[in-house]
């Protein structure tokens, strides 16, 4: 590995530039002792992000794409859905017996 040594001067605001190639990016600063800090590129995942890093979040996405590819989108009729799922819904009613007097 290649090491490389380069002066910053602080700004009046508390900020160094490390140059353009890392703009945007994140970094973790550690701060080692007193004026002395190590920098290095780091990828931080949001909390409520991390379960989708997990195995088993894999797998489900893995067959989601798959059911997705094998399933492609065509066009559907949201009020004949709608309808359909309200009719599912509704109680049959018992035919009634007729009284006898």
């Amino acid at each position: 590995m290649d090491i490389r040594a380069s002066v910053k001067v602080i700004g009046q605001n508390g900020q160094i530039s490390l140059g353009k190639e890392f703009a945007g990016r994140q970094v973790l600063v550690e701060e080692r002792e007193p004026g002395v800090w190590l920098i290095r590129t780091a990828k931080v995942i949001a909390d409520n992000e991390l379960w989708l890093h997990e195995p088993k979040a894999g797998g489900d996405l893995q067959r989601a794409l798959a059911w997705a590819q094998a399933n492609p989108a065509r066009e559907s009729s949201p009020d004949a859905i709608f309808e359909k799922l309200a009719n599912e819904r509704k109680p049959k009613r018992k035919a009634r017996q007729a009284r006898s007097k």
